[in-house]
């Protein structure tokens, strides 16, 4: 798994627990995975299909960095699968892991999925 971004948690990311609010992060997985399907799959007509376990095991607070590690979990037809982790900067510890996040590519006019031709091997190391 490749860590490839980061943010900071500002106070507007908090919840009534003064720790990092579900849906910010949720949010945030989905944005980072759909920037890592579109270099992957060298396309931006992509949608989310599916996001499968979620999982929350640590806090976050004001203040902290996260930063995101992503890789591609299968190669579809159509689609791609992609595991996300959202974990603190400093210490490691995982945030969150979001597990089965599929994107499909989708034809730009119909909205209907469409071959996007590659293959799991084929995938750029990102």
């Amino acid at each position: 798994m490749r860590f490839l971004s980061r943010r900071l948690i500002l106070p507007n990311d908090l919840n009534y627990a003064n720790s990092l609010f579900g849906g910010r992060a949720l949010a945030w997985i989905d944005e980072e995975a759909a920037i890592y399907a579109i270099c992957q799959l060298e396309t931006n007509c992509l949608v989310t299909k599916h996001i499968g376990a979620i999982n929350f095991e640590s806090p976050a607070q004001q203040g902290d960095v996260v930063e995101f590690g992503l890789s591609t979990k299968s190669v579809g037809k159509t689609s791609i699968t992609i595991t996300c982790m959202m974990r603190n900067k400093i210490t490691k510890k995982t945030i969150c892991l979001a597990d089965d996040i599929v994107f499909v590519q989708v034809d730009p006019e119909t909205k209907l999925p469409i071959p996007h031709g590659k293959t799991l091997e084929s995938l750029s190391d990102i």
